[in-house]
């Protein structure tokens, strides 16, 4: 069970407009301002974001690697490349899910993040995932779609 399992479906849609369907495997990201963490009078906004990538393929997939792009309200991006997530290499079976959180750092209030993740299915064969752009929006600006 995900954690967003528990979660009426309807209410899941409100909730998680960021969503990417490719190849077969769906990814949708909950991103969430974490104000416990970010202390906005020096510059330093955190957010955190829970990801479910769901295997909607007949055969199971395994995770490999990941490329994010974060840019922040100024326009600057870094690109952050690595092994796995937080971690982990999980293999997805078919009609499974894999959910996990992790956070995200910035100089301003608001950004976007957008990226991909390099799967290998069970012939072997390396493809890569859409990770839906999505908002990182603090209390400190309107929430707007970028």
């Amino acid at each position: 069970m995900t954690q967003f399992e528990d979660i009426e479906t309807e209410a899941l849609d409100d909730l998680l407009p960021y969503e990417a369907l490719t190849a077969g495997v769906r990814v949708r990201v909950l991103p969430e301002y974490d104000e416990e963490q970010s202390e906005p009078d020096e510059a330093y906004y955190f957010w955190t974001y829970t990801v479910e990538i769901s295997n909607e393929r007949d055969t199971p997939v395994q995770l490999k690697s990941r490329i994010w792009q974060i840019t922040d309200a100024i326009g600057h991006t870094e690109e952050v490349r690595g092994s796995g997530v937080v971690g982990q290499t999980p293999t997805i079976e078919s009609g499974q899910s894999f959910s996990y959180t992790s956070g995200c750092p910035l100089s301003t209030a608001s950004g976007i993040m957008v990226g991909s993740y390099q799967l290998v299915d069970e012939a072997g064969k390396l493809f890569d995932v859409e990770i839906p752009p999505f908002s990182l929006d603090s209390p400190f600006v309107a929430k707007s779609v970028n």
